[in-house]
């Protein structure tokens, strides 16, 4: 019969390198622990650990043992952690990352967040440098992408999707042309996000056709803003994600050039460090963001 405590003593002679160190660390009597591990290895038909007075190490079968006990007790205290976390109220300091940008969109909520939960104190630490969350001790990551994030650790959840379109200022497009498809780009000034080391192009998409457009930009930046500010003053066709213009579309600052046509498909997801995420002051925040921010960046849900 399944006793996850024979499990539970088995990790932890192994973490803790002998029977001694795991019953200090346990406050349990060295002779329990060695016999409940000679008890699991009998019922299991198979040596988990070699040991003499010089050696404890852990045979190929306890090896393979050990991965899944580990992972069991793991799923056991995070489910215990749940139900804790249902009970509990928010309280704590939740520190979060994010870029420049995304800082301007997410700031209007924050005030409205600390209204919400008293108890709850933020870190908002902005950056457009990558952040590894785990090693820097951060709880929620905000990122934007135009590719699958890679495989790791972090939970993921998605925000919005967020397509990217050109917009110009219409006085550029009265003085210039307005582009009737995206090959007239290639004779426009443009702004581009980047950092002037690669050749650029930009691809347009609509159903299943796709045009790669080469382009020469004026401006070159990785700050959405300045691209933006940039158009508006007319310096060229700006390519951002749609939420970024969409004030200046409404108040007729920028226009909306080639509707029909996007330029990217992009996301903003949430990262979490896996167990960080069960914390009631963390997952306050996650459902926070996930309800207004889709709101706020796109005027809609995601």
């Amino acid at each position: 019969m399944l006793d996850l405590n024979d499990h539970r003593y088995f990790v932890h002679a192994v973490d803790h390198g002998g029977f001694a160190a795991a019953s200090r660390a346990l406050g349990l009597p060295k002779s329990t622990i060695s016999r409940r591990v000679i008890e699991l290895e009998a019922r299991l038909g198979v040596r988990l650990i070699e040991r003499t007075s010089r050696r404890f190490v852990m045979t190929d079968a306890g090896s393979a043992f050990y991965r899944h006990a580990k992972a069991m007790l793991i799923e056991a205290e995070a489910a215990e952690d749940v139900v804790a976390s249902l009970l509990a109220e928010p309280t704590g300091t939740v520190r979060m990352t994010c870029s420049v940008g995304m800082a301007r969109d997410v700031s209007g909520l924050i005030s409205k967040f600390l209204t919400a939960y008293p108890k709850v104190d933020l870190v908002l630490y902005t950056t457009n440098k990558h952040v590894d969350l785990i090693e820097e001790g951060f709880d929620i990551g905000l990122r934007g992408h135009r590719t699958a994030l890679p495989d790791s650790s972090l939970v993921q959840r998605r925000l919005a999707d967020t397509p990217w379109q050109v917009f110009a200022a219409p006085a550029y497009l009265a003085a210039q042309g307005t582009p009737s498809e995206p090959a007239d780009i290639a004779q426009l000034a443009t702004l581009a996000l980047g950092d002037g080391t690669d050749n650029l192009s930009w691809q347009f998409m609509r159903d299943a056709q796709t045009v790669v457009v080469p382009i020469k930009p004026r401006l070159q930046s990785s700050d959405m803003e300045s691209l933006k500010e940039a158009a508006i003053a007319g310096h060229g066709i700006v390519s951002l994600p749609s939420y970024v213009a969409r004030d200046a579309v409404t108040n007729g600052t920028l226009e909306t050039v080639l509707p029909a046509w996007i330029t990217q498909r992009a996301r903003i997801s949430l990262l979490m460090p896996p167990r960080r995420s069960q914390l009631p002051s963390v997952r306050a925040l996650i459902d926070f963001l996930v309800d207004e921010y889709p709101k706020q960046l796109i005027g809609s849900d995601p």
